[in-house]
């Protein structure tokens, strides 16, 4: 089940990211409306020169967004000389249909953009099969994510998010919570709440891992909160991490899932991410969210590859970017009621994923995909 019928152009490398985003544009500019969303391209910097981890991440990161059920389509672009050639990815890929995905390899054709056209029409073609059809919220997977945290963020915007996580998880919807680095101090909350003893190895292991790979890199472990956290009035990386967690309310913790892996059971899961803001949201689109909660205290105009709804702590922040922010959470310091608020905020979840309302990152056209890397590049 997909919220979107869009087209997607992903690229393999780098290095074509020019060709796929005009391509992108061109078949925006001819198919978009009659059925189709968009035709959306997400450039990144990768996959030539990479070894090791980084080689994984990427493939992970491009096979889940390809999987991606926000995409009816998707036509993935290399250029023939890179590590991951297209042929590469396609065994990382595994079983796709020809209808869903199309491939092209820019080196083995006379004139990219005309072949891509046409690549794109069959596509459209696809997409234009679907119609939107009556399923229950349990078919729901949303992502929740934090960034530009305050002082309000633990009080209004996470608590509102962990209150609508609640109730998606009641009526049998999944939601994923990441950000591993801004749990440490607040770990055993959810560890506490892990559904069998597994999965709660699954967290100690999820946790120390992240604290290794700082480790490694000989980095500080506790070097949040960031400038603009303390800016906004939070002291101290257990503060920032008690807040993080409340966007999970307080569900059991039914499972935890490997950077690229896609969930496939419902309930309230962790995935392994870091806390940038770019990096995570991708995550999340990675593990299947069709859409994103993003609380912010500061502000950011940045969205994902899905829709990203902006939820701001603070009634001034909400009033000075109404063009980024979509709900206000300032209202619970002025008397308002969580309950209800969080009413109005699971019907915008509906709303949103029904498509009657497009969230600020889609008005804006700002979709963005960032891929985690660690290791060495030749």
């Amino acid at each position: 089940m997909g919220i979107r019928n869009e087209i997607w152009v992903l690229n393999t490398v780098g290095c074509v990211n020019k060709t796929a985003e005009m391509l992108a544009k061109m078949a925006n500019d001819r198919f978009a409306g009659d059925g189709i969303d968009g035709v959306y391209h997400f450039p990144h910097p990768y996959r030539c020169s990479q070894l090791g981890d980084d080689l994984k991440y990427t493939q992970k990161a491009l096979a889940g967004l390809v999987k991606h059920p926000n995409a009816a389509g998707v036509l993935v672009i290399g250029l023939g000389c890179e590590n991951n050639r297209v042929d590469e990815f396609a065994k990382v890929l595994g079983p796709v249909s020809d209808k869903h995905v199309k491939f092209l390899s820019l080196q083995s054709v006379t004139d990219e953009m005309e072949v891509g056209m046409q690549l794109l029409s069959h596509l459209v073609d696809y997409a234009r099969t679907f119609q939107r059809t009556q399923v229950p919220v349990s078919k729901l997977k949303v992502g929740l994510k934090c960034g530009g945290s305050d002082a309000f963020s633990g009080m209004t915007a996470n608590p509102l998010v962990g209150a609508v996580s609640d109730l998606l998880v009641e009526q049998g919807a999944t939601t994923l919570l990441t950000e591993v680095p801004e749990m440490f101090g607040a770990e055993t909350i959810l560890m506490n709440r892990a559904v069998n003893e597994g999965v709660f190895q699954d967290i100690v292991s999820l946790i120390n891992g992240f604290k290794d790979y700082y480790v490694r890199h000989g980095q500080v472990i506790y070097e949040n909160p960031s400038p603009g956290n303390k800016d906004g009035g939070i002291t101290t990386l257990e503060e920032k991490s008690l807040g993080c967690i409340q966007k999970g309310g307080f569900s059991p913790v039914a499972g935890v899932l490997e950077y690229g892996q896609q969930v496939d059971q419902p309930g309230l899961h962790l995935v392994q991410a870091p806390g940038n803001d770019m990096v995570s949201v991708t995550a999340l689109a990675m593990a299947g969210a069709h859409l994103v909660l993003f609380t912010t205290g500061r502000g950011t105009p940045m969205g994902g590859a899905v829709p990203t709804v902006k939820i701001s702590t603070n009634t001034q922040l909400y009033e000075k970017k109404p063009n980024w922010i979509d709900v206000n959470a300032g209202g619970l310091l002025e008397g308002s009621d969580i309950q209800e608020l969080a009413r109005d905020l699971y019907q915008r979840v509906i709303d949103v994923a029904s498509g009657r309302v497009m969230t600020r990152n889609e008005r804006n056209g700002f979709r963005e995909i960032a891929i985690w890397k660690d290791g060495v590049t030749l």
